[in-house]
């Protein structure tokens, strides 16, 4: 009987029992985070919801500015893709065998230099056709001398190889950095409307109203990397010179730019309904009296 005691109190206090306190505990207390602050939240989905159900309001738009992370979603994908292949390949099924970890390595990591670029660099058309050009002259002064073979093995050095679990855990930790800057979004964004342009900087109501006279908007797509992506950007200036402007990284910005001008090219006035005001009845007049006839003379 002791036995069983001492095994049912280590049962209990264990690391597994542990964890499943935690988890509990967490879970009770994001329940009760959200019962009490549910009311006092303002996101971005129920000012959406708002505003498409404002039978005055045909356009607007709301957006916020993605994390630079969320360029990376190549990688993340090819990440997914050679965690497969790993995982095949470490099965020990005969005709996986011959996938080379090396070579899935190096695709992937020139991935994630492209992204990279993508992501640290400013690349218009321009540059981008520059710096083929220049890559291609050198490559053809390297044929020339016969030193193309030697110069691209020195690319074989750079490969290296991953396990499929580190794959794996590279393309999570990147969906959880995007997921993260998905959920800031719910909260910081931006609002515009014919008139105004919100801007909203927490879970309560602390936003800020700016008229359409103190501001402009600038589509910027010159990143070509990040335009092909679906990516570009859309500042918001102020005309006042001290409060810098608002640059947010928006997906989609082809739909999102014709939404804009859209916006701004309109202006709403609010009608004051006319109240009809109805005469008050007057009853109708009351019937004449019947004329009486005068008396007929009478003949003798």
């Amino acid at each position: 009987m002791d036995e069983m005691v001492v095994e049912k109190q280590s049962f209990l206090t264990s690391n597994g029992m542990i964890a499943l306190y935690i988890a509990v505990a967490v879970g009770i207390a994001a329940v009760g985070a959200w019962l009490l602050l549910r009311k006092t939240l303002r996101t971005r989905l129920q000012t959406e919801k708002a505003l498409r159900l404002d039978p005055d309001m045909n356009d607007w738009l709301v957006i916020f500015g993605w994390t630079q992370k969320v360029l990376y979603v190549p990688t993340m994908l090819a990440a997914l893709i050679a965690s497969v292949l790993m995982f095949l390949q470490e099965s020990g099924w005969r005709m996986f065998a011959g996938i080379d970890p090396k070579v899935v390595g190096g695709v992937w990591f020139a991935i994630f230099f492209i992204n990279f670029l993508v992501e640290e660099y400013n690349v218009t058309l321009k540059l981008l056709i520059i710096a083929f050009s220049c890559t291609g002259f050198v490559l053809l002064w390297l044929h020339l001398l016969g030193w193309v073979t030697g110069f691209l093995g020195l690319f074989g050095h750079l490969a290296f190889s991953i396990s499929g679990m580190g794959y794996l855990l590279i393309a999570i930790i990147g969906a959880l950095t995007i997921g993260v800057s998905w959920l800031e979004g719910l909260f910081y964004y931006v609002a515009i409307t014919p008139n105004n342009l919100d801007t909203q900087s927490g879970p309560a109501e602390a936003g800020e109203q700016i008229g359409r006279e103190d501001y402009s908007t600038k589509i910027d797509t010159r990143d070509f990397l990040e335009r092909l992506l679906g990516f570009g950007r859309i500042v918001v200036i102020f005309k006042d010179g001290h409060r810098p402007p608002i640059n947010l990284l928006v997906w989609r910005v082809d739909k999102k730019a014709q939404m804009l001008d859209k916006v701004r090219a309109k202006f709403t006035v609010d009608h004051p309904q006319e109240v009809l005001q109805h005469e008050p009845t007057l009853p109708p007049p009351p019937p004449a009296p019947p004329q009486s006839e005068p008396p007929q003379p009478t003949i003798g």
